[in-house]
């Protein structure tokens, strides 16, 4: 039984079936954004401590995922990619 083309009949199982789709594109994307800053910290050779690999891991705001991996691709050290 194929489900991939199911479609809910109701405003209300159609909102929260929306919400969910919405909420695992936003994780997912955030989950994106923090394995890019961890694979260029790691080919500049700046070691991430478990702190800080929590730390990003934990962030779910994209304006400041993005700004870490702006930071991180000039950055001397970790803790300059968190500063400013």
């Amino acid at each position: 039984m194929r489900t991939d083309n199911f479609e809910y009949k109701s405003d209300f199982a159609r909102k929260y079936y929306a919400k969910g789709r919405e909420e695992g594109r936003e994780e997912g994307s955030a989950h994106g954004q923090a394995r890019a800053l961890f694979l260029i910290l790691e080919a500049r050779g700046l070691p991430v401590d478990e702190a800080t690999r929590a730390r990003v891991q934990a962030e779910r705001r994209q304006d400041v995922l993005d700004a870490w991996t702006r930071r991180a691709a000039t950055a001397s050290s970790v803790a300059d990619v968190f500063e400013g």
